[in-house]
């Protein structure tokens, strides 16, 4: 401590035996001299602390407060051991945050729990982010490794280091994983998954539980994944280090042999596993000696099927993973073999050793071999060889020795296989190694293993000494400065006198070579070489077999006892040699390794690097390999290592076991003594150093408005300048200021004392303005309170006065009141007692009389009951007594005619006359033989026909059960039947008063005809000269078309008058009975003979039943609507005939020849409609006699008879009428239009006559016209035939309606009478299931003429279409020979028609669609059609040509249109202008337009069509909308979190190295306003483009939640964020972009619910965090955040100044207690990649497509407007 910083209320660590270090504060200021210093816990307990007067060291300071927890422990002012450890626990046990950056180095603790930060979003958060812009994690040294390797085209190195049991193997394992997830496979090879897969095998083989550890690494290990030039893995190669080959044969208590062992165990009783004869691991000597076979929460059958797929994936096939588990298995028993002692110098294996039988099985070896060579071993001398026997402790070493070596050769044979399986044949381009090696150890028994491991751990120290020099070389030499000032512990001595000539190995290896060597001798040699030579090397002073070695991170002594037995690591030859005979082992020995290679160091000879080293050995290599010991070979590996190491980028991960108990987040005293903390402080960290703009913030406050210049860089040298006066406590760089140690913590203290200063002149001006405030304020509450009190005392003397002259007043009136109230009370109580009693007396007598009333009835009754019972009695006796006395009677009879048939004479009366009536008898039996035999023939007959009936009724019986199914599904649609009954009957009602209607308007309609005609036919005065020519020479021929027509017309009533017999002789041949298909067909069959009256009689009543049935109901009302229709359709023709009369009036006038035309014309079509009416006046009669016939068929000879003609108002009468009106008038049409066809080729050929040959005889022009009306005439003959034959199918399909309208008829009335038999409720439900299958019937009859009818319309459609695209054609052609020149300009005569509207579509020839898509997409540029055109210009001009192609009925063409213009699109979003934001919006707006076209003008059926494949365009343009707004992230991160619109008012905090060195100068600073203004700029874009206001909404809805995800994530990643001014900032951020939303009017769109997150968490980090009321708020207010994310924010919150206190533990956990009961996803992050579903809203366009016009710029002028 300097003297300033030990003054009054200084804090310092003082060191403790129970804690390691404890807080204090000086009580008085510390002078030089002084002999202890006063200070004070934090207990409030007073201690002196003794100043050793040698060293006169004061006790290390503590760090401020808001410097503790800081992510970097580089930004602490005092980076000493116990504010390193401060800092770690604090981070450790209190925020639960394991990471920690020292410099370049990551610290992390081991939490001895699962955590949920490794997940695939944490990965994605931490891909692309700098090192220091994130919390500390695994993830960002991974990441920073592999940007740096493409970044800078140079390996990297990720060096894993810690004890056992410190998560060294976790780390690396998830440094591995976010490389297979970051980068990913360049084949489809998986190789990333293969990599991944290799760490199961090797934890089962490798690893085991130790006292400390669960699953602990033995051995270590540096994979280097390789990548090609696109940075994707491509392969992995592995290099093992140390295995700890003793585990297999000994292990500790409480510990554990490898795993994969205890997996075999587990799983023997699999059936592929019998033959390896395993039972439980406790019966192995192998595993049983640590007494714990089984690690809590392990199951090792699964981790045994994981090994085994792990195996599989890696390519070992299912052959050698059984040669694997038997050589495994043979371990375990070889373990097991027993060697007998015969004497002291030999031993023996006894002939029947079970567990050596079953080794020799499992290996393939011979016993006797075996168990000789076990205990026997072989001398060679230069002339013989000796077989010399061991000693039973020798052979069990040997036995161990084998066991061991097995092991290791297995081990290396795994590990090659691997690196096989991970090799690649695609060149390496670069690498990342990952090395995962042990840390610094000492033990109490520290032996030769901890020697190799501290003595790789100072090479590997030495190389980050050297590694972070040169990156401070660099970082002075870049900001200018000497940098001879970086002074660090260099471990260099150390290392010599381990590794140097003559050093400690070298003594070793020098020993073993001695014959007679052992550990006492080298101990010596080690004492006589560096005792007195080496400050690095001690000596015990208790001990003469054990050394000291000073290292870099503490003294470790070393137990000499085993070093050389354990460097020389030798196996019996001969046993190598069995071995080898084996064919189950044979592969194990195939590489060429020598037989005492240790397998240490198996990697030296598997090792496949990129410096084109071979992996297999030359034979001389391997000898000399052969002579090397184990120290030798550890040394060679380990230069290796470091040549490795050195070429590439290290990047450094401390891990740090917190505790031996494996408590979760819990720190000892024993880790205060850590040697990775330790060693943490002893490295080379470079000191503290701030930009000028942060110090400049920072300290601000120690400034003077004049001290501020506009220069930063001489205003911070100011300061300094003037409150440091060392001024070699600092160094001035080009951008950075360099302190030395300390100095940030006196700034940080001069800077907390000037804001106390102020803060106590703030208070004393606050005091004194609130006191004099609170003075006079009391002043003006005395004068109110006087004011208010005297007043108040007036108004309560006026108040007593009111109160006494009221109260006399009142207590007059109430004296009144009381008074009459009593004497009203008392009258109406007199009057209420003397109704009551008069009406109690009323009551009494009245039930008196009642009861005398109920009494005489009760007697009366009992009385007449006692009466008849006794005359009952009565009656019983006598008919009793009459019984008895028949009895007798009867009796006495009896036994006289007994006695009478006993007697001779009673026989022979009754034979008189037997005889007789015998002879009778037999006649009679004779006849009746006869009879039989007559009715056993009929019998026989009636039996065949009753069979056959009952086949017949079979049948019918299945039918009807058929048909009762039927009816029942049918009866669920009873109600809405009736329902559907009653509406119809209102229906019909209406249809007959709007029949009578159009009856009305057609016979009208008629009249005016006859009007018009009769005006039109009028001849004038100038045509009547020039038409008697032209009508005598026609006269002929409309003779003879006259006798034609009257002809066919005969003819015509000759075929329907046969028609109708055929059909009146095939009615009455039908038989009186018929079965139908209805439901009560059974019942019909039951009739009685009386029924074929009740037919006919029903059969006269069909008229009157036909007004109230259903079907012809729904007939007839279909047919009105068709009759609404013709009238529409002829009031159309009406208005057309009277355009056209006009214009054949006006055009008669001036031209001749065209009127003779027209005339001859118009007397034709009047000879044809009085013709025409003839044949309707004929067929009108036909019909009604028809009719008559059909509605009597039963009465035959009744047929001139009144009642047998059907009445013409009767509803069948109507139906045809109307049907055959409606065809006429059909075929009415059809003939005017064929006429007027005719006289247009009349005249066009009248007129290429005139063109010819000029002016013509008269003559000429007759001769022209008849041949004209003669063609018209054979025309017109051929249609009529045609309609002829139509109206006779009509007629024939009304005859067949009338016939099936009465048999219905005649059902209903048969149903009716045999209803009429039923009894009321069958009756009500047979009618009811009578009416719903009829109607159900009728409907079904109905919903198939309606789909006919839909697809007769549809076709109709597609014909008109053809039919008006010819009839424009050929209206065109005419018009361009009406445009020709000619001698006299004459109009020809046309159909006349109304002009028909431009449609709005463009056409195009087949084969210009590429034509078309390149001008109007590939070179379309949108910025120039935003600006000129009309908006969605493209989208109007491709729909209109699509509309057109549609309209031909070219379905390959719209085919070809529509995917050419996708694939456009597509082509120009994804190579051209993909990224460009203003493309995509242009095409988003048109293809959105193109939609809404197709909805609008198509129909539905037509758009459905299409928008399968277009919404698939729509579906493609989402992600390139979510690419773009993805590349605003970069910006939101800095102007949501980091940048600072309030400089000097929130307050910043140093930051570590890493925040610093990964800043560059000239960096865009990005701000809200550049979001905004981005932000802007898209919705101005779209607003542009015309974007539907739907859509624009989706679009930031999107946005803001990509805002608010981002944010929030790198918010709980990122604790130097998490503070009260942060959240300020956050806030105010937020604010604004609401403001933005606002000012747009998009904030109902939804995106301000997408911020919500956000803003909670800013709130969070604002309000209060201390009580029990502060969590409820909490938990009420932070709805949409989860409890992760709640505690995460809690965790993370950094004080940032004095004034703030951190969250408490207690704080934190009543937050998790109170959100037990939520229902919410328990990831922390939010999901940043979502993407809302955009639906696309129809926006209707009120553009008319005529009125658009193409620019000319467009290059479409091969368009053509139609």
């Amino acid at each position: 401590m300097s003297d300033p910083e030990c003054e009054q209320y200084a804090r310092v660590w003082l060191p403790d035996a129970v804690e390691a270090w404890k807080p204090a504060e000086l009580t008085k200021d510390y002078t030089p001299g002084d002999r202890a210093l006063c200070l004070q816990l934090e207990d409030g307990t007073n201690v002196e602390h003794k100043i050793d007067p040698k060293t006169n060291s004061l006790p290390p300071l503590r760090n401020p407060d808001i410097l503790v927890g800081e992510n970097d422990l580089t930004a602490l002012s005092y980076l000493h051991e116990p504010a390193v450890l401060h800092n770690l626990k604090v981070r450790f046990v209190e925020s639960k945050m394991i990471y920690t950056y020292c410099g370049i180095v990551l610290v992390a603790i081991n939490p001895y729990e699962s955590i949920p930060i490794y997940a695939h979003d944490i990965i994605h958060a931490y891909s692309g982010q700098n090192m220091g812009d994130m919390d500390p994690h695994i993830f960002a040294v991974a990441e920073e490794a592999y940007k740096q390797m493409a970044r800078d085209q140079r390996n990297q190195s990720i060096i894993v280091s810690g004890e056992s049991g410190a998560g060294k193997t976790v780390s690396a394992k998830y440094a591995m994983r976010y490389f297979a997830t970051v980068s990913g496979s360049s084949s489809e090879a998986n190789v990333e998954e293969r990599v991944l897969a290799s760490s199961p095998i090797m934890e089962a083989i490798g690893n085991a539980k130790t006292t400390r550890n669960d699953n602990s690494s033995r051995f270590g290990k540096y994979i280097e994944i390789g990548f090609d030039k696109n940075y994707r893995i491509i392969g992995a190669n592995m290099r093992t280090y140390l295995l700890e080959k003793s585990r297999v044969v000994f292990q500790a208590t409480e510990e554990r042999n490898y795993h994969i062992f205890y997996q075999l165990c587990a799983s023997s009783h699999l059936p592929e596993f019998k033959t390896l004869q395993l039972g439980s691991a406790d019966d192995f000597h192998c595993t049983n000696q640590g007494g714990s076979p089984v690690i809590e929460g392990v199951d090792d059958a699964k981790e045994m099927c994981s090994t085994r797929k792990a195996f599989s994936l890696l390519g070992i096939s299912d052959t050698y993973q059984m040669k694997l588990f038997h050589i495994l298995a043979a371990l375990l028993h070889l373990g097991n073999v027993e060697v007998k002692e015969i004497s002291a110098d030999s031993s023996t294996i006894l002939p029947d050793n079970g567990h050596l039988t079953v080794f020799c099985e499992l290996m393939g070896v011979a016993y006797q071999d075996m168990s000789h060579w076990l205990c026997h071993r072989k001398l060679k001398t230069a002339t013989e060889t000796y077989v010399k026997p061991l000693p039973k402790v020798h052979a069990v070493n040997a036995r161990d020795a084998l066991a061991k070596h097995i092991y290791a050769k297995l081990f290396s044979w795994i590990v090659d296989h691997i690196n096989e399986a991970l090799r690649s044949a695609v060149k390496q381009h670069s690498f990342i190694g990952v090395l995962d090696i042990y840390g610094f150890e000492t033990f109490h028994i520290n032996s030769f293993e901890q020697f190799c491991i501290n003595y790789a751990n100072e090479k590997l120290q030495q190389q980050f000494n050297m590694h972070v020099f040169k990156l401070e070389q660099e970082e002075y030499m870049k900001e200018e400065i000497p940098w001879t000032l970086i002074d660090f512990y260099d471990n260099h001595p150390c290392i010599n006198l381990i590794e140097a000539k003559m050093g400690v190995l070298d003594l070793l290896d020098e020993e073993c070579k001695m014959p007679k060597g052992s550990d006492d001798t080298w101990a010596q040699k080690l004492y006589n070489t560096f005792l007195k030579k080496s400050d690095l090397f001690d000596k015990p002073r208790m001990s003469n077999k054990a050394f000291i070695i000073l290292h870099f991170a503490d003294k470790v002594e070393y137990q000499c006892e085993g070093f050389l037995e354990k460097n020389k690591d030798t196996v019996n030859e001969e046993q190598i040699n069995v071995l080898k005979l084996s064919k189950v082992c044979l592969f194990l020995f195939r590489s060429g390794q020598t037989l005492n290679l240790s397998p240490v160091f198996q990697s030296v000879n598997t090792f496949c690097s990129l410096t084109s080293r071979s992996k297999m050995p030359r034979p001389v290599q391997a000898q000399r390999d052969h002579k090397k010991t184990v120290g030798t070979q550890f040394r060679n590996s380990l230069h290796l290592l470091m040549e490795t190491l050195n070429g590439t980028t290290p990047h450094y991960v401390r891990c740090i076991k917190p505790n031996d108990l494996k408590s979760p987040f819990t720190v000892t005293t024993a880790c205060a003594r850590n040697n990775r903390i330790r060693s943490i402080c002893y490295s080379p960290v470079p000191v503290d150093r701030w930009t000028y703009q942060e110090f400049f913030n920072r300290y601000r406050v120690l400034m003077i408005q004049k001290d501020i210049l506009s220069d930063r860089k001489q205003t911070c040298r100011n300061v300094l300048e003037k409150w440091v006066q060392d001024q070699d406590k600092y160094q001035f760089g080009k951008n950075k200021i360099f302190f030395r140690a300390g100095q940030v913590a006196y700034l940080e203290k001069l800077r907390s004392d000037k804001l106390k200063k102020a803060c106590v002149r703030i208070q004393k001006t606050i005091r004194c303005w609130l006191a004099r405030n609170r003075y006079l304020r009391m002043r003006r509450a005395a004068i109110t309170i006087q004011r208010n009190t005297r007043g108040y005392q007036a108004r309560c003397l006026v108040v007593f006065l009111r109160r006494t002259r009221a109260a006399v007043i009142i207590q007059k009136n109430q004296r009144m009141l009381v008074a009459r109230t009593r004497y009203q009370q008392q009258r109406s109580a007199s009057i209420t007692m003397q109704r009551l009693l008069r009406a109690y007396q009323a009551r009494q007598t009245y039930r008196k009389l009642l009861y005398e009333h109920k009494v005489l009835t009760i007697q009366r009754w009992v009385r007449g009951w006692l009466a008849r019972r006794r005359c009952r009695r009565s009656l019983r006796a006598v008919v009793y007594l009459q019984s008895c006395v028949r009895r007798m009677a009867a009796r006495r009879e009896l036994r006289k005619l007994r006695v009478e048939a006993r007697s001779v004479e009673h026989f022979k009366k009754l034979n008189v006359g037997m005889e007789n009536k015998i002879m009778q008898l037999q006649r009679k039996v004779d006849e009746q033989h006869k009879e039989n035999r007559e009715l056993s023939e009929r019998l026989r007959t009636m039996e065949r026909s009753r069979a056959a009936e009952s086949e017949r009724l079979g049948r019918e019986v299945e039918r009807l059960r058929v048909a009762e199914e039927e009816s029942r599904i049918k009866a669920d649609g009873v109600p809405s039947l009736l329902e559907q009954l009653s509406f119809l009957r209102q229906e019909l009602e209406t249809t007959r008063v709007e029949k009578e209607a159009v009856q009305e308007e057609a016979r009208t309609y008629r009249v005016d005809a006859e009007k018009v005609t009769l005006l039109l036919h009028s001849p004038t005065k100038a045509h009547a000269k020039d038409s008697v020519q032209l009508e005598s020479d026609l006269r002929d021929e409309r003779d003879h078309y006259q006798s034609l027509l009257s002809e066919y017309t005969h003819l015509k009533e000759r075929h329907v008058d046969l028609k109708e017999e055929m059909t009146l002789s095939m009615i009455t041949s039908k038989p009186g009975h018929g079965r139908t298909d209805s439901n009560y067909s059974s019942n019909e069959s039951e009739g009685t003979p009386s029924s074929g009256f009740a037919e006919g009689r029903n059969s006269s009543d069909a008229p009157h039943q036909d007004a109230v049935d259903m079907s012809v109901l729904l007939k007839l009302q279909r047919r009105v609507t068709e009759l609404e229709q013709d009238k529409q359709t002829l009031q159309r023709h009406l208005d057309k005939r009277e355009e056209a009369q006009q214009d054949q009036v006006k055009n008669a006038e001036k031209q001749r020849t065209a009127g003779r035309a027209e005339l001859d014309l118009e007397a034709l079509k009047r000879q044809e409609l009085e013709s025409e009416n003839k044949r309707l006046k004929t067929d009108l009669a036909e019909l009604r006699q028809s009719l008559a016939t059909v509605s009597n068929p039963g009465a035959k000879t009744t047929t001139s008879s009144p009642g047998a003609k059907t009445n013409p108002g009767s509803a069948p009468y109507n139906v045809l009428l109307e049907q055959l009106n409606s065809s006429n008038e059909e075929l009415e049409v059809r003939k005017e239009e064929v006429l007027l066809l005719r006289s247009h080729l009349v005249r066009q050929e009248v007129l290429k006559h005139n063109k010819v040959g000029g002016e013509e005889e008269v003559d000429g022009e007759l001769w022209l016209a008849y041949d004209g009306l003669k063609e018209t005439n054979s025309l017109l003959v051929s249609q009529l035939q045609v309609q002829d034959r139509r109206h006779e199918e009509e007629v024939e399909e009304l005859r067949e309606e009338v016939l099936r309208v009465r048999e219905e008829n005649r059902q209903q009335q048969q149903f009716l009478s045999q209803s009429l038999l039923l009894p009321q409720e069958a009756r009500i439900e047979a009618s009811l299931h009578h009416e719903i299958t009829r109607l159900t019937s009728d409907n079904l009859d109905l919903m198939e003429q309606q789909g006919k009818q839909d697809k007769m319309i549809r076709k109709l459609k597609k014909q008109l279409k053809v039919y008006v695209k010819r009839m424009e054609e050929y209206e065109a052609s005419g018009q361009m020979e009406r445009v020709a020149p000619g001698p006299e300009p004459r109009s020809p005569v046309s159909i006349i028609r109304k002009e028909r509207d431009f449609q709005g579509m463009l056409e195009y020839r087949r084969g210009d669609e590429s034509k078309l898509l390149n001008s109007l997409v590939v070179e379309l540029k949108p910025r120039g059609v935003a600006v000129n055109f009309l908006p969605g210009l493209p989208a109007y001009i491709l729909f209109m040509c699509l509309r057109h192609a549609d309209y031909s009925n070219d379905d390959q063409r719209v085919s070809i249109l529509l995917n050419s213009t996708i694939n456009s699109i597509k082509g120009v979003l994804k190579v051209k202008r993909g990224d460009d934001f203003e493309t995509v919006s242009f095409w988003l707006a048109n293809t959105c337009r193109f939609l809404h076209c197709l909805k609008q003008y198509s129909g539905e059926e037509v758009t459905h069509c299409l928008l399968s494949k277009y919404h698939f365009l729509l579906s493609g343009l989402q992600p390139k909308y979510r690419f773009l707004l993805s590349g605003l992230q970069p910006k939101y991160l800095p102007g949501m979190l980091e940048h600072e619109n309030f400089q000097g008012v929130l307050g910043s905090k140093p930051t570590g190295l890493r925040k610093r060195t990964s800043s560059f100068p000239g960096e865009a600073v990005y701000t809200v306003d550049s979001i905004l203004q981005q932000l802007s700029l898209f919705h101005a874009t779209l607003i542009q483009h015309e974007v539907d206001p739907e859509l624009i909404k989706q679009v930031f809805v999107q946005q803001f939640y990509i805002i608010c995800s981002v944010t929030l994530n790198n918010l709980l990643l990122r604790k130097d964020m998490c503070s009260w001014g942060k959240g300020l900032q956050i806030r105010y951020n937020v604010w604004q972009l609401e403001e933005w939303l606002e000012e747009k009017g998009l904030s109902d769109c939804g995106a301000k619910v997408m911020l919500e997150p956000l803003i909670q968490a800013a709130q969070l980090l604002q309000v209060k965090k201390k009580t029990e009321e502060d969590a409820q708020a909490i938990c009420t207010m932070c709805s949409a955040l989860t409890t992760v994310q709640i505690v995460k924010v809690l965790n993370l919150y950094t004080p940032v100044i004095e004034f703030e206190e951190r969250v408490s533990i207690s704080f934190i956990r009543t937050i998790q207690v109170r959100s037990l009961c939520r229902v919410e996803s328990p990831l922390l992050l939010m999901d940043a990649k979502k993407i809302f579903s955009v639906t696309f809203p129809f926006t209707y366009s009120p553009l008319a497509l005529e009125t658009i016009q193409i620019p000319s710029s467009l290059n479409l002028g091969f368009l053509t407007r139609v």
